[in-house]
This record gives structure tokens, C-alpha cells and sequence, in this order.
């Protein structure tokens, strides 16, 4: 992702925003000279006049250069009334632009209700700050605060300066400092960039700074029906401003109307996202012409230089170039070969044949291909007449096309120790891996001489060709850029030779590429690019219609349809993208009484709050990165007071929003809006005292969750419930405390205040999606099931697992569930029913969001207890109710409940689905569940065995106890009837989808033709009626 303002500059490097001399000199961050000169009059110390903050909140950091101090300001909630300035700022006499604070509270871009479709549109700015005052500062580069300062070397890597080292155990930098790597399926916070689509975690290592939001001008514009204007504007220079009108059908048989809007400027950041008629002024029913959208959208935009693009195929073209050049799917990386004993670049570029254990290293990294006729991506190497070497090293991950530029694959020159043929292609790779055999001197990124090499991952081998290979990785990459993942583990490995090594290496490298793209010299490159396709259009493409004269957005109504009125408040809470608020953010809970100690105000985060109807982000605008993600499924709950909100998710983390004007205004927006987007509801504050004999009365697994409530106790009265959870103990949550730190809390203090999730409306607890994604992976049960004992007789045969799982889906009737089934039902996912909560004040008739979360979840690697007994196989017609002692039903249930849902259940919810109205996206969910439905299906037909009905040490099944293959196979078959059945309404459907759409634009093309033969009727009337009125003038 091409971002303004993200990297910091190398070291010794000041950004100058302007060419004078002494200006540059002035605005240096230290200058001790100046310090004590602030132009300021000396401000008396009493009690009327307070410098400092009010009881609770930290005194404000001392600004770190004289202009700042000069601007410092205080909230306007603190009494204290700054004397009046008496000089401002000394580089206003030169007549330069004063630089501005930095608010407390970022503020938002408008207009308010506008759905951001990625995170880079979230940082759109009008008037960005040039690149250098702030936005080059430490933390933009993403790691810890001390790591520029630091020059790290190891046996691996040297410290050089203006190079960062990272040696192992670094880890994510996120809200409040360093975190740990997220493990699936969340995403790290450098890899979040759609905001408006669900963005899954696919594999162990995510792609990182891309913007994968650039194919939005081909996913929603290109091929449909929308209009361009482009202009040069006085402050913005060269401009261009796609507009389209959508109108999505309701289930109330209505029509909602909505604006896509792109906005693109010289900077590399693009205003892209959606925003209801019902968040814009009344209008006619045909929607807003593109005058009055932008005047309300773009107020910062002049409208008068704008003109309407041409119509030629070149302009839609040029714009999917101009917004996805900053899309790649084809990288290059170089790869230096280091013996025993170099260190050098000379060293390097001279050595002529691989090693073996350079040999082993490249097997595992790719393929070896013939250059000659090599028709994949090339990387300028030559495949026509061997130039460049014979051979080379190609491979492809996640959808991308790496060639390699192999040292001791391009040619040699004999007597150059330069080796240019080889540096030309080498030099020019920004991401250049170095290989290092065993004994190899330190590697110093200093020594290479390359303007275009800003990352380097070093690569050791331990005990090569060998069995117990290993390799060990270190990395150095330029200041200005950003920190990239996969984060190292502690001390760089070891990684074992295997096939997720290469994934680690290879995304490594794809995310140093995409990183690089932040630094300060590829982002001018690519800025003048911009600015030159921008140019083109603006002066080439356009036509001489202005915006006020350019038409109305061409959706003709269908039957005199008109446009649904207003819905009320909250209707402009309902977009899928992201809504944004100013908020400071800092780990932990704070809004309850008791709550643990949270840091002063300098701990918290200036960030933008962007919820959309999938994740929730927090971004930092002074570095344009992400500080903290979560999907919104994976919201648990909420507390709020007037302006500040306590957010739990995952396993129970939470963080503290604090949040600035009217109180309880913008709390109330965003809690309807988790309302709307998540399954959490609010938590609930108990403070729970001891009996006479110091019991509780109620009692709490490991987790956390509520297992039995006391009749008659102070925890009963107060509301406490089984199924409820506990997100915090004595002011502190469950997963900063631990289960121990925990549990000695409620055993010791005098009175316990927990804050409580309470359970869903069936009363089962509520868990995270990510809880439940990491339950149904982990191998062992979750209740503890007795592993078998080592003596037993190893011929007990047990059905498959798949076999097992059908066995209890497929069961006849059943006994009840007890109160052992509490802790099962907690793995299987909360059906939540398509109605907003009790709480939100939202209309009844605003649609509510799609669910994405999967409605099947199949453990992949599940091992059953081996009951003691095997089961006996009963008659088909036998009671359900009666169970003999080897029954393993329980164990069973014990076993594969809490990683599996039901498939009955899963296909009964697919029928009762199919027959409502759905989205394409809900088809195709439904589809792939019928897919997997059918491979586990297809697995069972493969897998089907008898179990014998004793533990005989043989495993010799007797016949008379074989199962009737009647009662199984039929209701196998009745499944795949189901899947046939859905499979066959699933394509109807879509017919019919198409056959629909095919009808509504025949009956737009008839409109368009009635209106045109109705004009032209009318200007013949017109005329006739001008002839024949002629005569009776005269004779008049």
C-alpha cells in the first residue's frame, strides 16, 4: 500500500519543505540554542493559574522543538486560561506556513456518515502534511521506540547506521507498545486493508502493506454505468472524481439508494467508500446531480474546474492503471551466495559455482528453469539468446510470480571484480537475500553499494545436507522502511528445511517489497507517476461539459417506483463499510469503578475508530498505520459511560476508548452500531459479597465461565447466572490475570466486583468466533476425556472419526440434554436471529448486516477416547433412553461436541435458508457448505466399518452384531438427496437471478425508448400546434 507519510528518513537526513536555508536550520528537532528563547512572558505559579492537568490525567509532554512549544495548547476542559502569546511563531516573519498541533482527538473526515471502503481512505486528507514534519517520525517505521536509536548486531547481521537491524523477538507493534504475532485466523495489523468485504486469513503467513482496496475502480465502476470529471484545482492540483448510483432492494420491497464515490489527488492516499441518500440533503427522486453530491462529499474540492471525462476507451483504462499500479503480482529478488570466511560484496558477486549447501538451499527455496523459452515472468532476464545466464530460479506463492536473480546463475566476467553484469539485475532487486554458509563472516548492509536495495534477509545454514539442517534468519532493512512480518521468533530461528520455512522466507520477502514502497524514494516515484496520469487526463480526456451542467446519475425508475422516504434516526448506521470516530485509545478497561489502572492521558493513542460490518480498526493518523484489528465477530461485549467505552473481544482483551464533544453522543453512535455489525451486548457490573461462611455462592471454570449459582446466595440475588462469563475480576481481565491470579482473587478479597457477559438468549455462554476456530483445531477434548490406559488391550477397534461424528448426528431420539451438555454447547456458534437488539434504537425496518460466520466447523484432526468397552450395536427400533454400560455416546459427545456442530443440524439450517429471499454472497456460503457437506459424505462411504462388539484382542467383528446396512445407508442417501435438492434450487435460483436482471434492463432500454419517442411526439405536437395556431392569429 502506496501510503503519504509512512517511513521515517535515514539517518543525517532532515526533510525540507522548503528550499531556504535558514528555514531548514530552524525547524530542526534540536536545537539547544533555541530552547530557553520561547518568546513567551513567565507565568506565575499560584493556584489561579495551572500549566499542568486536572487530578487524574498527566501533564501534557513538553513540546520537542520551539515552534511546537510555541503551539502548545491545552484541552478546553481545563481551566487554566493561557496567557496571551506574544510571538507566535519566529518563522512566520519569513512568511512561511505555521505548523499546527496535533489535536487531542483526530478529527474526521467528512461528511460524517461517509463508509470508508479500506483503511487508506480512512487516512485520506485534504491537506496532508508534507512529508517530513511529522509523518516521518520514529514510529512510523513500526517498531519499538528505542529501535532506530539501537545499532543490533549479531553473528549473523552488523549494525549499520541508517539501516535497522532485526535480530528475533521482536514482535508487532501495536496499541500500547509491542504485542505478540496474532496467530489464525486474525490478521496482523500491517496486513488489514479491505474494510468493506470479509477478509479471511487463508495461510500461516499473511501478505503485509498491501492495498488491495486499488481494485476497487474495476470491482464497482469499470464496465458499469458511471461518470468521470476530472480538473485542476488551485490547492489540490490535477484531480480525478469517479461517481456511480447503486440501488439495492430491500426485504420490505423497498429500494435504498447509495453513492460510490473515488476521489484521487497527486498523494498516494484515495478517498474510496459508499454513502446512503438517507445521510445526504433531500432530493429529487432520480437521486442528486453530481454538483450537489460533491458539494457535500468533497467540500474542500472547487467544482467549477471540473469537466466530465470523454467517453473514449482510453479513460477507463488509464484510470484502472492509475489506481492499481501499486498492485503487483510479479516480484523479483536477488539472492547472494556468502562462503566460508567473506563477508564482502566483491566476495560475493565473484563466486562462480554454488555449494552444496547453497545447492540444498536453493532446491528448497524453487525450481530451476531454461531461461531459453521461458514464458512465465521473466524479470528482465533474457530468454531468447542466454545473455543472462542460462538457468534461473522461479517459483510462485499466494498468486504471486517470484523469479530470482541468483548470483552464481547470471554470467561471470573473468578479471572484474565489479561483476556488472551481475550487479545490474542484483542491485536493482529491492530485496536481496543473503545466504551465508557456516563460518561465514558477519554480514554489513553498509558494504553494499545499491540505491535500490533497502532489505536484506539473512540466511544462515546449520549442519547443511544434512538430516538436521536448520537455518537461522536475520534482517536489515532501510529507517524509512516500515516494519514487515512474519515477525521473527527469538534469536532468528532455528527453522527446520521444510516446506513452512519456505513459506516464512518467501512471504518475508514479498512483505519486505511491499514495505519498501513506503520509503521515501519509491514513494516520490511513484507520486510523480500519479501526478502524471493525473495531468494527462485532466488536459486530454475531458470534455467541455462542467459539472453543473453534467447529467443526473442514469438509473430510470422501473414503474413508477419513487423513493423510499427517510427511515429515521440510524439509518446511515447501516452501510457495510467503515464508519469513523475520532477516539484515544490505550489497552485495558477503564469505565467501571474499581477498573485497573490505566496510564496517564501521554499513554493513550490519537487513532480513527473504523467499524464496518466486518472488523473493527484502529488507526493512527500521525503514522498511518493500523495499531489494533479485530473482526467484528470476535466482539464479546461493551461497557460505557458518557465518553468513554470499555471494548472486550477475543478471549477477553480489552481496550479503553475515550472519546471527545456532546456526552454519551458518540457512544451511543458506536454502540448501535456494534449492535448492528457484532453479536456482543453490554456487559453488566456485579458486586458480589461473601456469606457468613466466605463463600461466593457460585462456581467458575478456568475460562471463566459461570458453572453453578447457589440457590439463595448474594450471587443469585444479584443476577448471576450459569452460562454467564467473566471479563474482569477486581478491576483486572481475565487473560492479564490468569487462571490462578484469578481464582486466588475470588478466594481472597473481601468483596469481588466482576464485570459479566451475560449468556445469549438460549443461555449458553458466549465465545469469540477465533475461540471456537481455535477449539475445533485443538486435538485433545476440552472436558478431559480419560486417555486410555497404556496396559489395555490394544485390539479395541474403533469406527473412524468420521464415522463416529455421523453416528451422532444421525441418532433417533435421545435423552435430554443434562447439565453436563453446558460445557459442550458452548463450542458451537451462536445462530443469532436476523433482529437487532432490545437496545437499539434503530428502526425496525432497517435490514441487518449479513453474517459471515460459518454455520459448519469440522475438526481436522480429531482423536476420540477409546472407551472401555466397545459398543453394542442396538436395533434401529430399541428405546433411546436405554444404554448399556459400553454405550460411548457420552464419551463421544465428550470427544467430538465441542470442536463440531451438528450436520443435521448445519443441513436443516441450508433448507430453512433456501426457501427466504438471499444475497448472491449467501448462495455461494450456502454452496460451499453443501460442498464440504458432500466431501465428508463421500469420506463416509469410504471409511465405513463394523465394530465388533467385545474387546477382541484380534478385532474380529462377529457377524451377528454388524450393523443393518439399511438404517445407515438410507440415511446417508436422504442426505445427499438434501445436497442434490439444494444444489438443484441453488442453480434455479441463479436462473432466475438472471433471468430477472435480463427483464429489468429490457425494461429500462423500453423506458429509455418511450421517453425518447414521447419527447419527440411532443415537439411534433408542439410544431403542428404552431402551424395550425398561425391561421387563427391572422384572422384574429
Amino acid at each position: 500500500m502506496w501510503a503519504g507519510g509512512v517511513g521515517s528518513p535515514r539517518r543525517g537526513v532532515a526533510p525540507a519543505p522548503t528550499d531556504d536555508l535558514f528555514a531548514r536550520k530552524l525547524r530542526q528537532p534540536a536545537r539547544p540554542p533555541l530552547t530557553p528563547h520561547t518568546f513567551e512572558p513567565r507565568q506565575p505559579r499560584g493556584p489561579l493559574l495551572r500549566s499542568g492537568s486536572d487530578a487524574g490525567e498527566a501533564r501534557p509532554p513538553t513540546p520537542a522543538s520551539p515552534r511546537a512549544r510555541a503551539h502548545s495548547h491545552e484541552e478546553a476542559s481545563r481551566p487554566a486560561a493561557a496567557p496571551t502569546r506574544l510571538f507566535t511563531d519566529p518563522l512566520a516573519l519569513l512568511g512561511l506556513p505555521a505548523e499546527e498541533p496535533e489535536p487531542a482527538f483526530p478529527p474526521v473526515l467528512e461528511p460524517r456518515w461517509f463508509a470508508h471502503y479500506d483503511v487508506q481512505s480512512l487516512l485520506f486528507d485534504w491537506a496532508p502534511r508534507s512529508r517530513g514534519a511529522g509523518s516521518h517520525a520514529e514510529a512510523s517505521s513500526g517498531t519499538p521506540a528505542a529501535a532506530e536509536d539501537q545499532v543490533a548486531s549479531s553473528d549473523l547481521l552488523l549494525g549499520a547506521p541508517g539501516f535497522v537491524s532485526e535480530l528475533g523477538g521482536e514482535g508487532e507493534l501495536g496499541l500500547g507498545g509491542t504485542v505478540s504475532p496474532p496467530v489464525p485466523p486474525a490478521l496482523p495489523n500491517a496486513a488489514v486493508s479491505v474494510l468493506e468485504e470479509p477478509q479471511s486469513r487463508t495461510s500461516a503467513y499473511s501478505l503485509e502493506h498491501a492495498d488491495f482496496g486499488a481494485g476497487y475502480y474495476r470491482k464497482y465502476f469499470y464496465g458499469k454505468e458511471h461518470q468521470n470529471f476530472f480538473g485542476l484545482d488551485e490547492a489540490l492540483g490535477p484531480v480525478a472524481v469517479s461517481l456511480r448510483r447503486e440501488e439495492k432492494e430491500t426485504s420490505g420491497g423497498g429500494t435504498l439508494h447509495s453513492y460510490r464515490v473515488i476521489i484521487r489527488t497527486t498523494k498516494l492516499r484515495t478517498l474510496r467508500g459508499t454513502i446512503s441518500e438517507d445521510a445526504l440533503p433531500p432530493g429529487p427522486p432520480r437521486g442528486l446531480s453530481p454538483r450537489k453530491l460533491l458539494e457535500y462529499v468533497a467540500p474542500r474540492l472547487s467544482p467549477t474546474c471540473l469537466r466530465l471525462g470523454s467517453a473514449s476507451p482510453k479513460v477507463p483504462r488509464t484510470l484502472l492503471t492509475l489506481d492499481e499500479q501499486v498492485l503487483s503480482f510479479q516480484r523479483k529478488v536477488g539472492i547472494l551466495y556468502c562462503r566460508a570466511g567473506q563477508g564482502s560484496e566483491e566476495e560475493m558477486y565473484n563466486n562462480q559455482e554454488a555449494g552444496a549447501a547453497f545447492t540444498q538451499f536453493l532446491t528448497l527455496l524453487g525450481d530451476v528453469v531454461r531461461l531459453k523459452g521461458f514464458d512465465s515472468y521473466r524479470a528482465q532476464l533474457d530468454t531468447k539468446t542466454d545473455s543472462t545466464g542460462t538457468h534461473s530460479l522461479y517459483t510462485t506463492y499466494q498468486d504471486h510470480e517470484i523469479m530470482f536473480h541468483v548470483s552464481t546463475m547470471l554470467p561471470y566476467t573473468p578479471n572484474n571484480q565489479q561483476q556488472l553484469l551481475r550487479k545490474r539485475h542484483i542491485g536493482n532487486d529491492i530485496v536481496t537475500i543473503v545466504f551465508q554458509e557456516p563460518g561465514s563472516k558477519p554480514f554489513c548492509p553498509s558494504s553494499i553499494r545499491s540505491h535500490f536495495q533497502h532489505v536484506f534477509l539473512v540466511v544462515r545454514a546449520h549442519a547443511p545436507c544434512t538430516p538436521h539442517t536448520t537455518y537461522r534468519v536475520a534482517v536489515s532493512r532501510t529507517q524509512d522502511t516500515p516494519a514487515f512480518g512474519p515477525a521473527l521468533p527469538p534469536g532468528g530461528g532455528p527453522f527446520a528445511a521444510n516446506a513452512d520455512f519456505r513459506a516464512f522466507l518467501l512471504a518475508k520477502a514479498l512483505n519486505g517489497e511491499q514495505a519498501a514502497g513506503h520509503a521515501r524514494q519509491f514513494h516520490a516515484m511513484a507520486t510523480r507517476t500519479r501526478q502524471q496520469y493525473l495531468q494527462d487526463l485532466a488536459t486530454n480526456e475531458v470534455t467541455t461539459t462542467s459539472l453543473d451542467s453534467a447529467s443526473r446519475f442514469g438509473l430510470p425508475s422501473l414503474g413508477g417506483r419513487r423513493r423510499v422516504p427517510p427511515r429515521g434516526p440510524g439509518a446511515e448506521l447501516q452501510a457495510a463499510g467503515a464508519l469513523a470516530w475520532g477516539v484515544r485509545a490505550a489497552p485495558g478497561a477503564r469505565v467501571a469503578a474499581g477498573a485497573e489502572a490505566g496510564g496517564p492521558d501521554s499513554a493513550e493513542t490519537p487513532c480513527l475508530l473504523g467499524i464496518s460490518a466486518e472488523a473493527l480498526v484502529l488507526v493512527a493518523p500521525r503514522d498511518g498505520r493500523v495499531v489494533f484489528n479485530c473482526a467484528c465477530r470476535d466482539v464479546l461485549a461493551w461497557t460505557f459511560s458518557e465518553q468513554q467505552l470499555d471494548l472486550y473481544h477475543g478471549r477477553g482483551e480489552a481496550i479503553t476508548l475515550r472519546l471527545d464533544g456532546a456526552p454519551g453522543q458518540a457512544v451511543g453512535e458506536i454502540v448501535a452500531r456494534l449492535q448492528l455489525v457484532s453479536r456482543g451486548c453490554e456487559t453488566r457490573e456485579l458486586a458480589l459479597p461473601r456469606d457468613g461462611q466466605g463463600r461466593l455462592g457460585f462456581q467458575v471454570d478456568a475460562e471463566g465461565f459461570i458453572t453453578h449459582v447457589e440457590r439463595f446466595t448474594f450471587a443469585e440475588t444479584a443476577g448471576l447466572r450459569p452460562g454467564a462469563r467473566l471479563l474482569r475480576v477486581c478491576g483486572q481481565t481475565l487473560p492479564s490475570l490468569g487462571a490462578d491470579a484469578a481464582a486466588q482473587l475470588l478466594r481472597s478479597a473481601p468483596k469481588v466486583c466482576v464485570t459479566v457477559l451475560p449468556p445469549d438468549e438460549s443461555g449458553r455462554p458466549r465465545r469469540s468466533f477465533s475461540e471456537l476456530y481455535t477449539l475445533s483445531l485443538q486435538e485433545p477434548s476440552r472436558r478431559g476425556a480419560p486417555e486410555p490406559a497404556q496396559d489395555e488391550a490394544p485390539g479395541v477397534v474403533l469406527l473412524p472419526t468420521t464415522m463416529q461424528l455421523l453416528r451422532l448426528c444421525l441418532q433417533d431420539g435421545g435423552s435430554p440434554p443434562g447439565p453436563g451438555d453446558l460445557a459442550e454447547e458452548r463450542t458451537e456458534f451462536l445462530h443469532s436471529q436476523s433482529a437487532p437488539s432490545p437496545r437499539s434504537s434503530l428502526s425496525d425496518e432497517a435490514p441487518v448486516l449479513p453474517n459471515t460466520t460459518p454455520d459448519l466447523l469440522l475438526a481436522t484432526t480429531a482423536k476420540p477416547s477409546a472407551p472401555e468397552t466397545p459398543p453394542s450395536q442396538d436395533e434401529p427400533g430399541s428405546s433411546g433412553g436405554q444404554e448399556d454400560e459400553g454405550d460411548p455416546a457420552p464419551a463421544l459427545r465428550a470427544s467430538f461436541l465441542p470442536r463440531t456442530l451438528s450436520l443435521q443440524n448445519s443441513i436443516s439450517r441450508i433448507m430453512l435458508e433456501a426457501g427466504s429471499e438471499t444475497l448472491e454472497d449467501e448462495w455461494q456460503s450456502i454452496s460451499e457448505i453443501a460442498s464440504t457437506c458432500n466431501t465428508i459424505l463421500e469420506s463416509l462411504s469410504r471409511e465405513g466399518q463394523p465394530i465388533p462388539e467385545s474387546g477382541d484382542p484380534k478385532g474380529a467383528a462377529k457377524p451377528d452384531t454388524e450393523p443393518e446396512p439399511g438404517s445407515l445407508s438410507e440415511k446417508v442417501s436422504h442426505l445427499e438427496s438434501l445436497l442434490r435438492k439444494l444444489q438443484e434450487d441453488l442453480q434455479k435460483e441463479k436462473a432466475d437471478r438472471a433471468a430477472l436482471e435480463e427483464e429489468v434492463r429490457s425494461l429500462r432500454h423500453n423506458n429509455r425508448r418511450l421517453q425518447a419517442e414521447s419527447e419527440s411526439a411532443a415537439t411534433r405536437l408542439l410544431l403542428a400546434s404552431k402551424q395550425l395556431g398561425a391561421p387563427s392569429t391572422d384572422v384574429a
